[in-house]
């Protein structure tokens, strides 16, 4: 038996079947201690990662009780979702009228029928629950640069006017640049004056008065904190990916932390973010190139038996992304995974969608083995397939993996609108 061989009987050892929600039951007992489960997507635009990750947050909803759920998205934009999702506002609207307020590319992200049915569910479910125990949905993400800085400065008028100077003064410092943080982003690579201090001075006055506990002062500091951080990588981001990513994922581990405490200790979170954010980077050759990833900082700072991270994958298919940053949504074909790939693998083993628990495994054959596994972002040229994976080591990587032989492209609410500058997001090389 070849080494091809062993790895292809191991993964059919490993497998079971994914034929219906029941079939996530290991997963979801896994995840029944876990203070934080961590659940990916091999694309930013495939139904079944979309639908079977609804799924199984569901599934463990009903089990555990999560408290929050924190995704790849901006702020300002999910905290309008989460009122509504926790029944506070918008009492007659529906999850597809609310998500119409993303309007950042690529808004298909979000504002998809995958993401509408589950937060219908989700608003429903909260309904029947007193509001101490309804399921929030916050944005982890760190691009809001101009929208927080407006939240922040509404907050202050509202119940602080006196600070209100420090938050024009940041507000100035960026207004040149009519809200574009790109032509910030190189302003400061060229001459070295920044915002800096002055975002920083705004967030030491917003902790320094942030003496309340409710909602909106929590909403308040959060949008100082990505402002600072916001900040910080845009000037990065002229300069190297590695730094710009790392301060990204920082902040999205440091914003789970925060949601954690707001809503206590105790509390529990579920993540949906892509697998490059959620599979711990040190299983790949990220950790190579100096890059973390909120997977591994989430294991590094509570231990491994408090984390639970669930990887996506599939063989072929069809999926939504751009040709180039900020152009309009496109339905592109998915080829056929590369010969050797991790997914070429699962595919010779399985052929059909497949659950594959990880924990306690990870010295056997295929989940220590070294290969390529795909990685397809918002921008995606199915013609240059090589760059779109990364090696990767699963059973460091993730505690399980959900397989699907064949995954077809979701449906956006709505078609793109080009923006003048589109949002560029930095990616690890290779992908």
């Amino acid at each position: 038996m070849d080494t091809a061989d062993q790895l292809i009987s191991d993964i059919r050892d490993l497998a079971h079947p994914l034929a219906g929600p029941a079939d996530l039951d290991p997963v979801v007992r896994a995840a029944r201690p876990r203070r934080f489960v961590a659940l990916g997507e091999a694309s930013h635009g495939t139904h079944e990662f979309y639908a079977w990750r609804a799924e199984l947050t569901r599934r463990i909803i009903e089990d555990g009780r999560p408290t929050w759920i924190g995704v790849e998205g901006d702020w300002p934009d999910c905290w309008r979702i989460d009122r509504w999702v926790r029944g506070l506002t918008d009492r007659g609207a529906d999850a597809r009228t609310v998500l119409q307020g993303f309007e950042r590319w690529p808004t298909w992200m979000w504002a998809n029928t995958d993401v509408a049915d589950f937060l219908d569910w989700l608003h429903e479910l909260n309904l029947t629950r007193p509001e101490a125990q309804r399921v929030g949905f916050y944005g982890l993400d760190v691009y809001s640069l101009w929208d927080s800085l407006d939240r922040v400065m509404r907050w202050l008028a509202d119940n602080q006017p006196d600070a209100l100077p420090a938050a024009l003064q940041a507000w100035q410092c960026f207004a040149p640049f009519d809200e574009d943080p790109h032509r910030y982003a190189w302003s400061t690579s060229m001459v070295p004056q920044s915002c800096e201090s002055d975002v920083v001075e705004l967030l030491t006055e917003v902790r320094h008065r942030f003496l309340a506990d409710g909602d909106d002062a929590f909403d308040a500091m959060q949008n100082a904190e990505v402002a600072v951080q916001a900040e910080r990588y845009y000037r990065a981001m002229v300069r190297t990916d590695r730094g710009s990513w790392n301060i990204r994922d920082i902040h999205m581990a440091d914003t789970a932390e925060r949601l954690r405490r707001h809503f206590g200790t105790d509390s529990r979170g579920i993540i949906w973010e892509h697998n490059t954010h959620v599979g711990d980077a040190r299983a790949t050759t990220m950790a190579d190139a100096g890059m973390v990833n909120i997977g591994q900082l989430l294991r590094e700072r509570h231990g491994e038996e408090a984390v639970m991270l669930v990887g996506f994958a599939s063989h072929r298919g069809s999926v939504i992304a751009g040709s180039q940053w900020g152009q309009a949504e496109e339905r592109m074909p998915v080829r056929p995974a590369r010969p050797g790939s991790h997914e070429d693998l699962l595919h010779r083993a399985l052929g059909e969608p497949s659950v594959i628990p990880l924990i306690g495994r990870e010295h056997r054959p295929w989940p220590a083995h070294r290969a390529g596994h795909r990685a397809i972002g918002v921008v995606y040229d199915p013609a240059r397939e090589a760059g779109n994976y990364v090696p990767t080591v699963m059973g460091a990587r993730y505690d399980a993996l959900l397989w699907f032989e064949q995954a077809e492209a979701l449906t956006p609410l709505h078609h793109e609108a080009q923006p003048e500058e589109p949002e560029f997001e930095t990616e690890p090389s290779g992908f």
